[in-house]
């Protein structure tokens, strides 16, 4: 099918001029790359014609399928009125309506305020320096740590990098990191010794995305609530990627019923079509900034874009669709089938755990599960296999040898059913070798 795209000359551009994030240039350069030219619904074209399921939501950012009317035209006319106005000493309609009705997502809580920014590390770096500020300005200075989970990815900026798990992507820049304290489970955490050094406690509730989708125990968030009200700590959940209905209910923090101190939100919040973010958090964190010029209390932080009048557009079109479309009551059967289809890959003999949580699923593939022999990394077994689905009309990304299925919520039961049959024929070929 000729597209009218020329795709040997992209393919040149791209590896004269491109540098991809988490991406070994050396090996891209060598081989055609996928150049992803259109998309709708739940489904991906290439420069070649190509149709792809996105099996990953596009890194875990759309919602109700790609070009969706409702926020294509809530953009366009946002743009033709207002494209753009600093946030710094202004204000506008759009951002206003959208802080008024993320906070009205979370009746009963004591969230109050929104503080937008442009990303999941700036919402992360927000409430980092939100909950340092606070502490100091409460009289409390000797809160100067974090506490954060082994395996945990909070963003790539310096604060948020600080709290990261992961060795590969943070142990590089680690002198440069805010004083971290890391735990493995609620009992480590339970038995530190110095409470009163921590400023806040992160974590991704509900399951840990970027360690392989790997679930927290049940109970565990409501039983971390209870330990940082103890303790006097603020709790900051990150729900950058569990946020908007990924795990069955708007916020994976709702599903065991507590609130958190600070919220941080981006990826799902336009629906997944333009960068936004916001850090939500209580009217107390917030009255402990107020004060006089003179008093120096303001919080210095911001973005240029800030607030962007097209993406809170993007975001209260996205939030409408939730009811419009019954997102999440409709949601609830395709997690049930998902959970069906993904049980036909157990009786492949590489599967060595399958976990899900609502919307979100990891395939773990090793090369004998029951002796806990996993493949080779310099295999890159789980990149070969997603490449491998390729061909059967998926696209995701592997985290390692975990293989990430986390649809749009308005992929179809067949779409769904389409997806494990493409990731079971990719194992088996790339596993049988």
């Amino acid at each position: 099918m000729n597209l009218g795209w020329d795709t040997e000359h992209l393919s040149a551009v791209d590896r004269h001029h491109l540098w991809h994030p988490f991406t070994q240039q050396l090996a891209w350069c060598e081989e055609e790359p996928l150049i992803i030219v259109s998309a709708t619904g739940a489904t991906l074209t290439d420069s070649r014609g190509r149709s792809y399921i996105d099996g990953n939501s596009s890194i875990w950012t759309n919602i109700h399928g790609h070009s969706h009317p409702r926020i294509v035209d809530a953009v366009s006319r946002q743009i033709t009125t207002l494209d753009h106005t600093s946030f710094l000493g202004t204000t506008h309609p759009k951002a206003i309506e959208l802080a008024e009705r993320l906070v009205g997502l979370l009746p009963g809580t004591s969230i109050t305020r929104v503080f937008f920014s442009d990303n999941g590390s700036t919402a992360v770096e927000v409430a980092l320096k939100m909950s340092l500020q606070y502490w100091q300005l409460r009289g409390n200075p000797e809160r100067t740590r974090f506490a954060s989970f082994s395996g945990a990815y909070h963003g790539d900026t310096a604060g948020a990098a600080s709290l990261g798990g992961i060795g590969i992507f943070f142990d590089r820049f680690s002198g440069m990191h805010f004083p971290v304290e890391r735990f493995s489970d609620m009992a480590e955490l339970a038995s530190f010794g110095h409470p009163e050094q921590l400023a806040a406690v992160i974590i991704e509730p509900l399951i840990q995305g970027s360690a392989g989708m790997r679930l927290w125990p049940d109970g565990m968030l409501r039983r971390l609530r209870d330990f940082c009200d103890r303790m006097g700590i603020l709790l900051i959940l990150d729900e950058v990627m569990t946020g908007f209905g990924r795990t069955g209910t708007m916020f994976a923090c709702q599903r065991e019923e507590i609130a958190p101190d600070i919220l941080c939100l981006a990826k799902g919040l336009t629906g997944g079509i333009l960068p936004l973010a916001a850090t939500l958090v209580t009217e107390e964190i917030y009255n402990a900034f107020l004060g006089t010029h003179e008093e120096q209390k303001t919080f210095y932080y911001g973005h240029s874009y800030t607030a962007n009048p097209p993406a809170c557009a993007a975001a209260l079109a996205n939030l409408d669709l939730f009811t419009e479309e019954k997102s999440l009551e409709n949601l609830q059967p395709k997690i049930k089938h998902l959970t069906t289809c993904l049980e036909s890959l157990r009786s492949l003999r590489w599967v060595a755990e399958i976990r899900q949580c609502g919307f979100i699923a990891g395939i773990e593939v090793m090369r004998d599960p029951v002796t806990r022999t996993p493949f080779a990394w310099q295999q890159l077994t789980g990149a070969r296999i997603c490449k491998a689905a390729r061909k059967h009309g998926l696209l995701t990304r592997p985290i390692l040898d975990t293989l990430v299925l986390m649809p749009p919520l308005c992929t179809t039961q067949e779409q769904i059913k389409q997806s494990v049959a493409a990731l079971r024929s990719a194992i088996r070929e790339i596993c049988e070798d």
